[in-house]
């Protein structure tokens, strides 16, 4: 078994108690970059006593769940969405009664995580739960629109003085025994055309649905296990296309879900950047609109900016990037990528470089101007890093950055690399929001299982993008990606002018973006009021000011549309709203958890402070006595053994796992401290667990060409005549010296010209990866190769075989 494959965290094997979850169904509808889904969750209680099932399980933060239901027995009961707290004592109300209830709510410390509830299912009965739920889809830097049905749920590190994770409690089980299964349907249009489909998972053949190939579906394999996330890239043959989508109000009977809330009377409610009229969102036709923005393309690279690269060095970190044998270790794609983007950095630029874990260190006192001397040290520094520090605390690195003064002239980039395991998600992103005015944060999810929240919260609070890194994802492409944003000047101004027909009215329901990147959709919700007439039409203008120059991005659409069988905008809209108001810097003011309730109860979206809970009160039949709960176990990736202890008890194990509260020490394995998670259910025997001594064999590293040819360039994009060059190029060291057309000239040009020329000719299909750092080396090469820089290329192509476009160096 690998190493990172096994997981000796909690699981729930050695009582052989039968697990309630017998099954997961899904079913995906994917309308351009808009996903629906209704996921069902089968459960049967194999036991004698009645069972309340618990799963906790991750969640998209973005996703807007809008509907919970239960069937029992052939009957079908809708849960009603109320306060959380209300629901939770429905729920328990229930329970004592022996009355089967049901409970879905999100979990208090992260919005990603969510926790589903069955209460009181008799001995021998099934029961099934369907939740549903709408997302936006991101667009990966290849141009594919991603799609993640999450299953990994790693444990987060939880710092002292805080409660103990819902994460730490839960019980996991090694990759492959998962004892439950997944089926799933994906169906996907769009009026673009679709190119292809690809999954990290065994997917059915691609199946057209109609002639034009605008509508396609695929499935799962069969028998599929839910221990990995899912993944589906989809390709549009146009993907970079701006759109508008209006979807027509609902009428008052098809307003979702009832609730029970004087809240939801209708009332006008101003929040302190724009106005929403809560009461009739639903009733109103809501549109989404989508921005491309473009800039002028720039000939110099700026040289300003201070670049900060705080880097997880937890002991999770040690884990692989996907649960594949000889999978990457996280921490080594990451120690790859801060080679990749040390080189990639311009000239007079300022940078440092921080790792976390249970404490954190940085590189240099202060940021330091990046030159030869400095990038050769951090380069050094940065192939010594091992994921020895620890658990996950992020929150000190932050505030000591946030408390050193900044260079007015040298605008602060903050890139955060983690794997998401953090237990304070909430602090950590709030710390972010109250420093965004003096930098821009870039972050970066590592592996399987990373917090959605954590990523996209603080790179939302930072004003900057947000990317995960999965399965067989390459690192450095998304990383150079955001480095590109964060080169690029911060727009200002910007503003949203509407034309509309006369009594009609557009109402904000997002705020307008002023994170603005070239590539990147930006998005906008808002609600039209009035009366709309058929046939007429709306424009929509964004408009905003990067350096210089004005830039608009205009809309035209139709405003009269057919009324939709499933809200989707209506909810995204909804769920916007609800984000907007828990992000914000007064959330928890009494005023703005009202507005939060309010949106979340007429929208029919759950939030922070609401939960879905059903009741089947028309049972034959109540349980007796108390149900014996049961945990339903999920997936885990860890990479080494946990020390535990052991304790007989009755026929079964127990085991006292470490909650992550406690430091690791440098070498592996985990501490445990008084701040311990206990589990009170049976958990696995401990010969079930692998030994420290295999979990500690490492696995071979192979470090790829283009790395090896990165790691040899010098800060100013140059590279040196060197023996490990002319192996790198596949030539001889005599061949590299003898063959220089011009010995007068540098040999350090004719070297950088074959560096270039090899790039191009090998490595093209990862030219996003070097892009930024060939730039570098074709501007310096046109300083010092003069009148003979035709003569080089000549020769450099004839030498490695190669027919580079002159026009690569300017010629």
């Amino acid at each position: 078994m690998s190493p990172y494959n096994a997981c000796c965290g909690l699981i729930i094997v050695a009582s052989r108690s039968p697990v309630p979850l017998q099954g997961i169904s899904v079913d995906i509808q994917v309308k351009g970059f808009v996903a629906d889904v209704s996921a069902t969750l089968r459960y049967k209680n194999r036991e004698e006593k009645a069972v309340e099932a618990v799963f906790v399980f991750p969640m998209n933060e973005d996703s807007a769940v809008y509907s919970f239901e239960a069937t029992i027995e052939g009957k079908k009961i809708v849960a009603d969405l109320q306060e959380k707290k209300q629901a939770k004592e429905t729920y328990d109300e229930a329970m004592s009664k022996g009355q089967q209830a049901f409970l879905l709510e999100e979990d208090a410390s992260s919005a990603d995580i969510f926790s589903c509830s069955v209460g009181n299912l008799p001995p021998g009965q099934e029961a099934e739960v369907t939740l549903k739920y709408v997302q936006e889809l991101p667009v990966e830097a290849d141009g594919a629109v991603r799609f993640v049905l999450p299953a990994v749920l790693n444990p987060r590190y939880t710092p002292k003085d805080h409660d103990v994770s819902v994460t730490a409690t839960r019980p996991q089980v090694p990759i492959g025994q998962i004892p439950y299964t997944l089926s799933l349907s994906a169906h996907f249009q769009s009026a673009y055309g679709i190119a292809k489909i690809e999954s990290n998972c065994d997917i059915t053949p691609v199946q057209y649905t109609d002639g034009d190939k605008t509508a396609a579906k695929v499935s799962l394999a069969e028998g599929h296990k839910f221990e990995r996330d899912v993944e589906l890239l989809v390709y549009y043959t146009e993907v970079n296309k701006p759109s508008v989508v209006v979807e027509a109000g609902l009428e008052s009977t098809q307003e979702p879900g009832p609730a029970s809330s004087e809240l939801l009377k209708k009332r006008r409610v101003d929040a302190t950047t724009d106005t929403f009229t809560m009461g009739s969102i639903m009733a109103d036709s809501v549109v989404m609109l989508n921005f491309y923005p473009s800039f002028p393309e720039s000939q110099e690279q700026s040289s300003c900016g201070e670049f900060i690269f705080v880097v997880d060095r937890s002991g999770s970190m040690e884990c692989g990037m996907n649960s594949e044998p000889n999978a990457p270790q996280r921490i080594q794609s990451a120690k790859e990528t801060l080679v990749l983007l040390l080189k990639s950095l311009p000239l007079g630029c300022y940078f440092n470089i921080f790792g976390f874990g249970s404490h954190f260190e940085s590189f240099f006192s202060e940021s330091v101007q990046y030159t030869q001397t400095s990038m050769e040290e951090a380069v050094k520094k940065v192939n010594e890093m091992e994921a020895n520090f620890g658990g996950t605390e992020i929150l000190q690195p932050l505030k000591k950055i946030y408390k050193t003064a900044g260079r007015p002239e040298h605008p602060r980039q903050l890139f955060v690399f983690t794997d998401g395991e953090v237990g304070n998600t909430k602090e950590v992103i709030a710390e972010v929001q109250k420093n965004s005015h003096n930098h821009r944060c870039f972050t970066f999810g590592i592996g399987e299982g990373a917090s959605t929240s954590l990523i996209k919260g603080m790179a939302r609070a930072g004003s900057g993008t947000s990317e995960f890194i999965t399965g067989k994802d390459r690192m450095q492409p998304k990383v150079l990606r955001a480095l590109k944003c964060s080169l690029q000047p911060t727009v200002k101004d910007v503003s949203l002018t509407w034309t509309l027909p006369s009594g009609v009215e557009a109402v904000l329901l997002s705020l307008i973006p002023t994170a603005i990147f070239q590539g990147q959709r930006s998005i906008v919700y808002a609600q039209l009021k009035g009366k709309v007439e058929n046939a007429a039409e709306g424009d929509v203008c964004l408009q905003y000011k990067f350096k210089d120059d004005v830039l608009k991005n205009n809309l035209h659409f139709p405003l009269k549309t057919e009324k939709a069988e499933r809200p989707t905008i209506h909810r995204l809209a909804g769920k916007a709203v609800i984000s907007q108001l828990e992000h914000g810097t007064d959330s928890d003011s009494e005023e703005v958890k009202k507005r939060i309730l309010e949106t979340s109860l007429q929208s029919g979206v759950i939030s922070s402070l609401t939960a879905f809970v059903a009741v089947n009160k028309d049972s034959k039949t109540l349980v007796e006595g108390t149900a014996v709960r049961r945990d339903v176990p999920a997936p885990g990736l860890m990479p080494y053994a946990m020390p535990m202890r052991m304790n007989r008890m009755g026929g079964g194990h127990q085991m006292m796992a470490c909650s992550m509260a406690a430091p690791r020490s440098k070498k592996r394995g985990m501490a445990c401290s008084p701040k311990m998670a206990v589990q009170s259910a049976p958990v696995m025997a401990y010969e079930d667990c692998i030994n420290v001594e295999e979990a500690s064999k490492p696995v071979p590293v192979v470090t790829p060409p283009l790395v090896k040819l990165i790691s040899l360039q010098n800060a100013n994009g140059s590279w040196n005549v060197s023996p490990q060059l002319s192996t790198i190029l596949g030539i001889s060291a005599k061949d590299l010296t003898d063959k220089n057309p011009d010995q007068n000239v540098d040999p350090s040009v004719w070297a950088t010209i074959l560096a270039v020329i090899w790039l191009h000719a090998s490595c093209l299909e990862q030219r996003d990866e070097w892009e930024l750092l060939e730039g570098k080396a074709v501007s310096w090469i046109k300083s010092r190769a003069g009148s003979s820089l035709s003569k080089f290329l000549q020769a450099g192509n004839k030498l490695l075989k190669s027919s580079v476009d002159p026009k690569v160096f300017g010629l």
